[in-house]
């Protein structure tokens, strides 16, 4: 039986091609994630993360800016940097409702929604609806029948 030479080149590439390239990619990948390189997309937009960035959020008629990962939920941002607990996380798949908000009006789920894409929105929390005193119908009808949202 002879033994057949296994060729150098398989389409092209030679493995020493294959990990040259592949190492200066890992390289590249290295400097644009640590900031040392700066980042765009197709579009020309700037490349935001993977360390915190400076997110402004208008919520409740005040606008804050906080220092959070673009992977961080508008929900977790609320409830752990802005002191906002009225929306709670519950089935954290949009589908309870438990954690809607308004944004610019209309009805959302905070779960689904980035804080970092939450910018230039006005967002409204339940806790801006009244005070314990002056309480809408609607918020008053939840406390005085015990409901669960």
């Amino acid at each position: 039986m002879s033994k057949k030479k296994r060729p150098d080149k398989i389409s092209g590439i030679s493995r020493r091609d294959f990990f040259r390239n592949s190492t200066a990619g890992a390289l590249t990948t290295g400097l644009v994630s640590q900031g040392l390189v700066g980042a765009q997309n197709e579009a020309g937009i700037e490349i935001q993360g993977p360390g915190r960035v400076p997110i402004q959020l208008n919520v409740d008629g005040q606008t804050r800016t906080v220092q959070l990962e673009p992977r961080v939920t508008l929900l977790d941002a609320m409830r752990n940097h802005l002191d906002k607990t009225g929306a709670k996380r519950v089935c954290d798949r949009a589908t309870c409702g438990a954690c809607t908000i308004l944004m610019d009006g209309k009805p959302v789920y905070a779960c689904s929604i980035l804080a970092i894409e939450a910018q230039g929105y006005r967002i409204e929390t339940v806790e801006s609806l009244g005070t314990p005193e002056k309480m809408p119908p609607v918020q008053a009808a939840f406390i005085k029948h015990a409901a669960p949202q």
